[in-house]
């Protein structure tokens, strides 16, 4: 089978939703089947171990991303014809994927679509105007009406889309990780390379916006040290407020405590992070189903998640996981509270929230197969 990936970001590991895109074209080629990555050029030369196709791009103001524009490409759609496609994957709604759901209809190939994002929040944050945020998303929802199919990741993604007006079925298709056993080599390794000491490791890893919350996590870690000093907070990651959250840290006095590693790209150093973390703190209300909460649970760390948030799906409090109010007392609270029971904790995680890419890739090669069945039949009036 062959299959194109269509996304709107790269490096694929900037975000989220790219580690995703790129988890499935790797595992779709280590089975046998042709995949290829499919997305906006990047500033930087970035090197792949897995096959790609650079769309022309421009980049982003105050931004990270590129915006890919394959509508200009003349070479990029001669390309396309020559792929042999037999279904397309679109990871995001807007101009690669749009392209995507347009050389569907071409080559008369189903278009399935993956719904990843809270969209309406991040425009009404880039813009300030619910009115574009809101013409924004009736755009999103016309292209996933264009799609054979639509998949959300977790239950309460897929209340998401429909409260954004989407009407059709949607069908879940969670985000797999792979598990990982850490010896004490790695964890040592993580502690030495980031001098972070014998005592507990609080762990953020993401996107560096205030969107994800991190003003309550340091407001938290401000409040846990009037009780507390042998710890240290590691910030993994980049974003566009992360000078401001670096400010923010140095107003509260606690430089000594909380370390900022920056992006990381090995995933091997990712995952021993992970394993030195007594708590992986991510109370993000913005996240649908991050990838971290499952990185983390791999790792037999457990998280601290916003009860009723998106992010908390499939976690029980105390169980596999902490769940905590928005405010900074009730968060170093429950830090406080998390820390004695944090490795039973994270090893019921790591027993209940990963899911292998394995399986996950053989649950979406099923549905991909039925697509296509059922569009050979439309074409061929069966």
């Amino acid at each position: 089978m062959v299959i194109g990936q269509f996304i709107d970001c790269f490096p694929p590991d900037l975000d989220g939703v790219g580690m995703v895109c790129k988890s499935y074209v790797q595992q779709l080629n280590a089975m046998g089947h042709k995949a290829y990555y499919i997305g906006p050029k990047p500033r930087n030369p970035y090197p792949v171990d897995f096959p790609m196709i650079e769309v022309p791009s421009v980049p982003v103001l105050n931004e990270p991303y590129t915006c890919g524009i394959p509508q200009l490409s003349i070479e990029f759609h001669q390309t396309m014809k020559k792929l042999g496609l037999d279904i397309i994957h679109a990871h995001s709604p807007f101009l690669i994927g749009l392209d995507g759901a347009t050389i569907a209809e071409r080559q008369t190939i189903p278009l399935v679509a993956s719904f990843h994002s809270k969209y309406y929040d991040d425009f009404l944050i880039k813009t300030g105007s619910k009115l574009i945020a809101e013409s924004i998303v009736s755009m999103i929802i016309r292209f996933y009406n264009r799609c054979d199919e639509v998949w959300a990741v977790n239950n309460a993604t897929a209340d998401v889309l429909r409260d954004y007006g989407y009407k059709r079925e949607i069908t879940v298709m969670p985000n797999g990780t792979n598990l990982w056993y850490p010896t004490e080599e790695d964890r040592l390794a993580a502690q030495e390379k980031y001098n972070l000491g014998t005592g507990p490791v609080f762990l953020f890893v993401g996107q560096h916006a205030f969107k994800k919350n991190i003003k309550l996590i340091i407001e938290a870690v401000a409040v846990y040290r009037q009780r507390h000093e042998d710890f240290r907070m590691l910030f993994v990651g980049q974003g566009p407020d992360e000078q401001a959250i670096k400010n923010l840290v140095r107003e509260k006095g606690l430089d000594d405590r909380i370390v900022f590693a920056g992006h990381l790209s090995d995933r091997n150093l990712m995952m021993q992070i992970f394993a030195r973390a007594d708590l992986f703190i991510f109370p993000s209300v913005y996240d649908n189903a991050p990838m971290v909460v499952r990185e983390a649970a791999a790792a037999g760390t457990p998280s601290i998640l916003m009860r009723g948030s998106c992010s908390a799906e499939g976690v029980t409090d105390n169980e596999n996981g902490f769940l905590c109010e928005n405010s900074p007392e009730d968060l170093a609270a429950r830090i406080e509270s998390a820390l004695p029971m944090a490795a039973e904790v994270g090893a019921r995680a790591r027993q209940t929230i990963p899911l292998s890419w394995d399986k996950v890739i053989k649950m979406a090669l099923e549905r991909y197969e039925d697509l296509i069945s059922r569009k050979t039949k439309l074409i061929l009036g069966v």
